[in-house]
């Protein structure tokens, strides 16, 4: 019993919540001016397949877009694909234009030509949201290591996001949290565990993307809405487990340095998947910040 908890642990709270440093993809967009490169956001509805560096990108899109609102784009945890993310879209798409994207390596997207890094996966992005959003301002709403690499992407394209929703993302520190918690000294089934989810780091996963830690950097000053597990899941590793929820809530609060505008939320009856087993407190801060972001 000991064990499964330890593999869903495994998959759920570190191949899919990882981190890294910068994500960058292409230059600040800051700079760019709308009259001269006018880019039309994508309007149908449904799923479709569209092409990006020469990569076959699976999206999704739902919903109106509001006159001055953003376009809201979900990026799914590691392991995970937009499928997971069905319901909670469907939801959000009632007041809002809302989209999500399979990256490299999963769901129906193409896999990666090789390795990939921080700014690889940025430019990525990057193409998905010109042919989503357009010129439209954009919300990013990410899940475990979809908040990393929303957290990671925004401080280079302030021009473009306009505001964050992290839920249950990746620490920044979350490799060298990792460490800490379970020793190399470690033995069973802990010792398992750290090895198993340092070779993820490495890149030995589905998007095969290397995550360093990194600092956190200012996004300006969006609004930020952070969202933190209130079930202590974490705690299944034997001897390790408070240690790692220590360190878990430690990093969702560094994540607050992203804006001066920043918001912290525990969802009290939540584990990990927060949009999953207590989507209503997603539901209401994706939409406090696109509020916000219309205003």
């Amino acid at each position: 019993m000991m064990i499964r908890k330890l593999r869903t642990f495994a998959v759920a709270a570190i191949c899919c919540a990882v981190a890294g440093a910068g994500l960058t993809g292409c230059d600040d967009d800051s700079a760019s001016v709308p009259f001269m490169n006018a880019r039309k956001a994508a309007t149908f509805t449904g799923t479709k397949k569209i092409e990006v560096d020469g990569r076959t990108v699976h999206v999704s899109c739902s919903g109106k877009r509001k006159e001055g609102g953003p376009v809201v784009v979900l990026l799914h945890g590691g392991g995970d694909g937009l499928d997971k993310m069905a319901a909670f879209q469907k939801t959000l798409a009632e007041k809002n234009r809302v989209c999500s994207y399979d990256r490299l390596g999963a769901g129906a997207s193409d896999k990666p030509d090789g390795p990939q890094s921080f700014s690889s996966t940025g430019k990525v992005l990057t193409g998905v949201l010109d042919e989503l959003a357009g010129d439209a301002p954009v919300v990013l709403a990410g899940h475990s290591m979809g908040g990393l690499i929303a957290a990671r992407y925004a401080p280079d394209h302030r021009g473009r996001v306009k505001g964050l929703v992290l839920m249950d993302a990746t620490p920044p520190t979350m490799l060298a949290d990792l460490t800490s918690a379970i020793p190399a000294s470690a033995k069973g089934p802990a010792a398992q565990l750290r090895a198993q989810n340092l070779a993820v780091f490495k890149g030995e996963n589905p998007e095969r993307l290397a995550m360093p830690d990194g600092k956190v950097r200012s996004a300006g000053n969006i609004p930020v809405e952070v969202i933190k597990h209130g079930k202590p899941y974490l705690a299944a590793v034997p001897g390790s487990g408070p240690r790692l929820e220590q360190a878990w809530t430690a990093g969702e609060r560094k994540w607050l340095g992203l804006s001066g505008h920043s918001r912290f939320t525990v969802a009290e009856k939540s584990g990990h998947y927060i949009y999953l087993e207590q989507p209503e407190v997603a539901v209401r801060a994706v939409e406090r910040v696109a509020a916000k972001v219309a205003s």
